[in-house]
């Protein structure tokens, strides 16, 4: 007679990566990111660091992983940018809890799915920031243009879809 299994589905889920993986993925887009921001200003309209902690929130599907995993990649961010220490930090954090909270819940390796979190995890990371940099270090010349976050909405979340898939590869299979 088959036994039940009563493993909650956050459990049969849950990715690990190698320990490599973890500590140079984010230190490599956080090092792409600052080097490709001093080439050309405009590339700054991608966040690597920003799609790498909804990755890893979003494969861990844990929480607690996720909000530590975003606060310390915005730290990190924060050290080599000209941001003030804790904005991203803030930011990525509230991000990776939402998004691991979301991947306990929803199918997050559909493509559809992908998108539309890449998509409104970029938009919320901007209202993150403006928040942060307008109620908290009340910086009054600190100010958004919607159009322009959309557009960082939509070329973040095209560059996330490819890099999902190949960040997808490096998975530990147990």
């Amino acid at each position: 007679m088959p036994s039940l299994s009563y493993t909650s589905r956050r459990e049969l889920e849950e990715h690990s990566f190698p320990p490599a993986v973890t500590l140079l993925v984010p230190v490599a887009a956080i090092l792409l990111q600052v080097l490709i921001t001093k080439l050309s200003w405009r590339m700054g309209i991608v966040d690597l660091p920003l799609l790498v902690a909804i990755f890893f929130a979003v494969s861990r599907r844990n929480p607690m992983a996720g909000t530590l995993t975003g606060m310390l990649i915005g730290l990190l961010q924060d050290a080599l940018t000209a941001q003030p220490i804790g904005v991203n930090g803030m930011a990525k954090s509230v991000i990776g809890y939402i998004a691991a909270s979301i991947g306990v819940q929803v199918d997050v390796e559909n493509l559809t799915t992908r998108v539309l979190i890449n998509f409104g995890f970029s938009l919320l990371n901007s209202v993150l920031l403006f928040l942060i940099n307008r109620r908290l270090l009340d910086n009054a010349d600190f100010h958004l243009l919607w159009l322009h976050e959309l557009l960082r909405a939509l070329v973040n979340t095209l560059v996330a879809v490819p890099l999902f898939l190949l960040l997808d590869r490096t998975r530990r299979i147990d």
